[in-house]
């Protein structure tokens, strides 16, 4: 799927002894599009910082900055939740990169690390990092929880310390030790 705000970016032809610095402002209707297709109701700006290194070998680096005010429903009582994002990106792109064929591999320790693309579309960038940044259960100011217990007429409701089947192991051993005392 072709990113919102599109930009890519041959890091071939990009300088090989230097850093190249990149802003991405999507404008009203890239936003409007990017709030459609992320889920929330609105993002009132975002703006993205990038440096895209050479080195070390073929590989290349980037970092950069993320901000972003967004407005999304409160998962308690619907309403308007303004949250402003300020987070950092950081991915390293490999020419060595070998993606693994197996059906279950182990997670490396970094996952920022990537294959080197021919092509590095930073609009997917910037619509990954917005995605992983905005909260998942945004929460207005003094929204209390909602306790959505369901059960049958005439049945008692399942706790917290019901469904913990170890609970009560500890306050029966300390009992048995009591008893032999």
């Amino acid at each position: 799927m072709k990113p919102v705000l599109s930009h890519p970016v041959r890091l071939a032809d990009l300088p090989q002894r230097k850093s190249t610095h990149v802003r991405l402002v999507p404008d009203a209707g890239q936003l409007e599009s990017l709030a459609d297709r992320l889920g929330v109701d609105q993002f009132r700006k975002v703006r993205m910082d990038l440096e895209l290194s050479p080195g070390p070998g073929r590989d290349w680096t980037l970092t950069g900055t993320l901000g972003a005010t967004v407005v999304q429903p409160c998962r308690v009582t619907t309403d308007p939740v303004t949250t402003r994002i300020d987070d950092t990106v950081t991915r390293r792109y490999a020419a060595d990169y070998d993606i693994p064929r197996e059906e279950e591999v182990e997670m490396p320790e970094d996952d920022s690390i990537e294959p080197l693309p021919a092509l590095l579309d930073l609009g997917d960038v910037l619509e990954e990092a917005l995605a992983l940044a905005i909260p998942d259960f945004p929460r207005a100011e003094g929204a209390e929880d909602i306790d959505l217990t369901a059960t049958p007429a005439g049945a008692e409701p399942l706790t917290d310390d019901a469904v913990k089947p170890f609970a009560g192991l500890a306050e029966l051993r300390a009992k048995m030790e009591r008893d032999e005392d």
